[in-house]
């Protein structure tokens, strides 16, 4: 069971940050764009009618403590109503911080995630056979990429080096090669918030979660705040074929991200997501737990590269995007038999956290059991016209 509470979602400086979110506001039959503040949520959508128009604001946090905004209640009953199975649909509820950006990931951002990556695709999907083949791979390449620079001389002379040994993998060509794989997610408003349950495809048999920073980037390519991601991962999907990424990415609920956006400000900038360290916790009801962690220090690429790889001449974003960073958190810890790693069991609770962002936290259920995905971008516009807001 999922309690949410102001002091186990807001991050360690509470409310002095400029936070975001969505809530569900059932008197008007839509989502709020809201502005979190130490003395309770206000609805701030008259002035901003999605957290897209916010983030194209010149200044978004500044603009954002400049509205007063109407108060629809206290965070910590917002909360408690949120998790699906004990939600009063007459009460606010939250919703994930994003609406009309793009979902967008990077992968392969660091070392660690690319052997595992390697390993994927070499076991073709079967777990049992991980633990060799990852040996085999770290005697090959080694495990500490910490300094090759992508696309560099050092990089290239490593790629001939690694063909020469028939150890070239796809996953090592978008690791320390010149061009990020960046990909889409999901769906446009697709995206579950904190409390809510997480998808995994029904057919899977080895996944897991992927602790991310998500960043929020405005149609100029300007990165304008922060929030939390658990980029769900089908680990037997994607190691039978690459080709099988958007069914081992996407899937219904399989987008957690929040529980808010924290906009740039004084208190918070990039540097402070450069050098952050984000937490993972999975416990299960057989009594199983799993903790983990990825810097962000440790990442291989920058985040102004990621961002400059996914928009720009070549491809906009006219609502702007929001762009998972990448992990290098990759489970290997033995859950039910030696050698057979880590996979995901039914209502595991995935918690993750870093002391500027808070906490994201979703119990695991599969696709076909979580909340159906009905509002999107259609019933967006509808809603927010009835309002008379656009």
């Amino acid at each position: 069971m999922i309690n949410l509470t102001p002091e186990s979602v807001l991050p360690d400086d509470g409310t002095s940050g400029t936070l975001v979110g969505r809530v569900w506001r059932p008197d008007v039959d839509g989502p709020a764009v809201v502005a979190v503040r130490d003395d309770g949520v206000y609805d701030v959508t008259s002035a901003f009618p999605t957290v897209s128009a916010l983030c194209e604001q010149d200044d978004p946090a500044s603009a954002l403590r400049g509205m007063g905004g109407q108060r629809i209640g206290d965070l910590a009953d917002i909360l408690a109503n949120t998790p699906p199975d004990r939600r009063d649909p007459a009460k606010p509820w939250l919703l994930a911080p994003v609406d009309l950006q793009v979902l967008k990931a990077a992968g392969v951002t660091f070392a660690i995630s690319m052997l595992e990556r390697v390993i994927e695709e070499r076991a073709r999907g079967n777990p049992a056979s991980a633990e060799a083949i990852r040996t085999e791979v770290v005697r090959l390449v080694g495990d500490d990429f910490s300094k090759l620079k992508p696309g560099s001389d050092q990089a290239m002379h490593l790629k001939q080096v690694l063909i020469e040994q028939n150890a070239w993998s796809q996953y090592l060509e978008v690791g320390i090669g010149p061009d990020a794989e960046v990909f889409t997610k999901a769906p446009t408003l697709s995206s579950v918030g904190t409390g809510m349950d997480a998808g995994l495809h029904p057919k899977s048999t080895w996944n897991n979660p992927e602790p991310e920073v998500v960043l929020a980037v405005s149609s100029r390519g300007r990165i304008v705040g922060a929030m939390l991601g658990n980029d769900v991962n089908l680990r037997d999907f994607e190691g039978r074929s690459a080709l099988l990424l958007s069914k081992a990415k996407d899937n219904n609920a399989s987008c957690a991200i929040g529980a808010l956006l924290r906009l740039f400000d004084k208190s918070f900038t990039l540097d402070d997501v450069r050098k952050m360290d984000v937490a993972l916790n999975v416990t299960g009801s057989d009594g199983f737990v799993l903790d983990g962690h990825s810097s962000i220090s440790k990442i291989s690429r920058d985040p102004t590269d990621l961002v400059a790889q996914t928009i720009g001449a070549v491809h906009q974003y006219p609502d702007g995007f929001a762009l998972f960073l990448g992990t290098m958190f990759a489970p290997v810890k033995d859950r039910d038999a030696p050698g057979q790693g880590f996979t995901h069991k039914r209502d595991d609770i995935v918690t993750i956290s870093a002391p500027q962002l808070g906490r994201l936290v979703n119990r695991m259920r599969n696709s076909d059991e979580c909340e159906p995905w009905t509002f999107g971008v259609g019933a967006l516009m509808r809603s927010l016209a009835r309002r008379k807001l656009i």
